[in-house]
């Protein structure tokens, strides 16, 4: 195994990025397949008020990580594995072949509506760096302390790293933790661009809509490894992909242990799909040999040579 395809989540999200696609048929026609199924134009979703949106956001990184996927494809660079943070892990489950692209722009709308529709005020997420794992989760007692309510308190989102993690929940804690982590060493703490929690006990009943949803659909065996973000496992049986999707919302991201799983997979080459540069970057603190490629960074050709002879290297 060589070159795997990683594809960012919310919070990935910049000004613009579906416009900084590569100008190619297969982008285009990427485009014009999701606004038809979608029944709106979607090259609106990287400006304002979409970038505000979950819907808009989470439709957006779809659509971009899977038309950017297709285009390397169609120019010979085709993926060996493929793993997805959050949201990105249905246009993990396009690319493996396990989901129709159609299906995933219809699951992502009905989670991203439910998430807003459940959560429209009040809620977010912490990035949290410098800090152990049960050094944190000792604040997060700390500040949950008194708050009986599951809606009133906040969770560990996901595993980024040893030492990076993101926190999930209500804005009141998440307001004390800031404090609370930066007095207990923490090197950075950040609140994401995004205005719903995720990853987390309180998406219990999105999690539930999705399933019943992804029943209703017909997945196929993924035609290469998918990386499960809710046990870090290499899965290609449709079920299980299945599972992962729905159980992903409402369970903590196992992100670091997927990608120690990539690279005891051998994949030694990692192309991120747009607009992400974060996901590379935890690959590339495990190991120093992995090489990774930039979407956002590359032209279309340069980045399908430098793909090219990283696998001739290999």
């Amino acid at each position: 195994m060589q070159l795997a395809f990683l594809f960012p989540g919310q919070g990935a999200q910049s000004e613009g990025y579906l416009r900084r696609l590569p100008d190619h048929v297969r982008v285009r026609e990427t485009l014009q397949e999701a606004s038809e199924v979608l029944g709106e134009a979607v090259q609106g979703y990287d400006r304002e008020p979409a970038l505000r949106s979950t819907v808009g956001v989470q439709l957006g990184l779809l659509v971009a990580a899977v038309a950017q996927a297709r285009c390397l494809a169609a120019e010979g660079v085709r993926p060996d594995a493929v793993a997805g943070l959050s949201v990105g892990a249905f246009g993990a489950a396009v690319v493996c072949g396990s989901l129709e692209f159609a299906d995933a722009l219809r699951l992502v709308r009905l989670l991203a509506r439910c998430m807003e529709q459940d959560f429209p005020r009040g809620y977010g997420m912490l990035a949290v760096s410098g800090l152990r794992q049960g050094a944190l989760e000792s604040l997060l007692e700390q500040v949950n302390a008194g708050r009986a309510r599951e809606l009133e308190r906040v969770y560990l989102a996901n595993l980024n790293g040893d030492a990076q993690f993101v926190v999930a929940g209500a804005d009141a804690p998440l307001g004390e933790l800031v404090g609370a982590a930066r007095a207990a060493g923490a090197r950075q703490v950040e609140r994401l661009d995004v205005a719903v929690p995720s990853h987390c006990p309180l998406l219990a009943h999105c999690g539930e809509q999705l399933a019943q949803a992804l029943r209703e659909l017909r997945l196929r065996e993924a035609q290469l490894p998918y990386i499960a973000n809710t046990t870090a496992r290499a899965l290609r049986a449709a079920p299980d992909i299945a599972r992962d999707l729905a159980e992903g919302v409402m369970r903590p991201v196992r992100w670091s242990d997927a990608s120690r799983l990539l690279l005891e997979l051998g994949v030694q080459c990692v192309i991120e799909m747009p607009p992400g540069q974060a996901l590379g970057r935890m690959v590339r603190q495990l190991s120093c040999r992995v090489e990774i490629l930039d979407s956002e960074e590359s032209s279309l050709r340069s980045l399908v040579l430098r793909a090219q002879r990283a696998r001739s290297r290999q």
